[in-house]
C-alpha cells in the first residue's frame, strides 16, 4: 500500500500555546488508523490542519501525492478528503434525502459531472440504504435518534466520495449495540476502499476497529504502531491511561 496522507514536521501555535509540535504521520491507502489521546492532546487541531480548517505554521501536509498546504477545506474535500463531525451538522430544515443530495451535487459539480435527477436520487437512496436510513428518506433530522444522526453524518461525508474519511468521535454517547452498528458501517466503508482514521475515546471500539494506533499527548506524538503494542507502551500507560 502507498501513502495516501503524509504529515511532516507539523506545528501549530495559538499565541504562546504550542498545540502541535513536530508531528510526523503517514497513512497508507486502505488503512484503518485509530487516533487517540486525552482531551486537549491536539487531536482536533491535527485534524483541522489536515482538513484545511486551520493553517499550520510549520511543516507540510500531502494528500494523494499532492501538497495541500494553503488549500481551503472545500478544495481538499474535492481531492477526496472528508470528515464527519463529533456533533452532527445536518441542514435541520431539510429531509434526509436532501441532506445527502447537497454534498452529492457539490461533488458531482466539482468533478465536472452532470446533475441527472434520477441518477442523483438513486445515489442518495443508495447512501441512505448503506447506513440503514433509506426508510426515513423523507424524515427531518429532528425525527432521528442519536445513532441515526451519526449515521446521517456518515452518509453526508460519504456523499463526497472520499478516498480518506476522518470519523471524529462518531460513537460518543451511544449504547453498546449502537457502537457496534457504527463499527460495522466503518469497516464496510473500509472494505469498499475508503481509508479511515477513527478518532475515539471508547477504547474497545478503537481496539476493535484499528489496525494501527497513534497516540497524541500535549501536542506530541508519543506512540505509533500495532494497537496491542501501543497500549502496553509505558509512556502511553503513564500519559494516556494515567498509570
Amino acid at each position: 500500500m502507498t501513502d495516501l496522507l503524509e504529515v511532516d514536521n507539523l506545528g501549530k501555535r495559538f499565541g504562546g500555546f504550542v498545540a502541535l509540535e513536530s508531528i510526523a504521520l503517514s497513512v497508507r491507502a486502505g488503512e484503518r488508523l485509530g487516533l487517540i489521546g486525552p482531551n486537549g492532546s491536539g487531536k482536533s487541531t491535527l485534524v483541522n490542519c489536515i482538513c484545511g480548517t486551520l493553517r499550520n505554521e510549520q511543516g507540510s501536509v500531502r494528500f494523494d501525492g499532492r501538497a495541500v498546504d494553503g488549500l481551503p477545506a472545500h478544495q481538499r474535500t474535492r481531492l477526496g478528503l472528508a470528515r464527519s463531525f463529533q456533533l452532527p451538522r445536518p441542514f435541520v430544515s431539510l429531509n434526509l434525502m436532501d441532506n445527502v443530495r447537497i454534498p452529492l451535487l457539490y461533488t458531482v459539480a466539482a468533478r465536472g459531472g452532470h446533475h441527472a435527477g434520477a441518477a442523483i436520487d438513486d445515489h442518495c437512496h443508495r447512501l441512505l440504504r448503506e447506513v440503514g436510513l433509506e426508510t426515513k428518506a423523507r424524515a427531518l433530522p429532528r425525527d432521528l435518534t442519536q445513532v441515526e444522526m451519526r449515521k446521517l453524518e456518515l452518509a453526508r461525508a460519504m456523499a463526497a466520495e472520499p478516498k480518506l474519511l476522518i470519523a471524529d468521535e462518531a460513537m460518543a454517547g451511544l449504547t453498546h449495540s449502537e457502537i457496534e452498528d457504527i463499527l460495522v458501517l466503518l469497516v464496510r466503508l473500509n472494505e469498499q476502499g475508503v481509508t479511515v482514521i477513527l478518532i475515539e475515546h471508547i477504547m474497545r471500539a478503537v481496539m476493535s476497529f484499528s489496525r494501527r494506533l497513534v497516540v497524541l499527548v500535549s501536542g506530541r506524538k508519543i506512540a505509533d504502531g500495532l494497537p496491542e503494542e501501543v497500549m502496553h507502551d509505558p509512556e502511553v500507560e503513564r500519559a494516556y491511561l494515567g498509570q
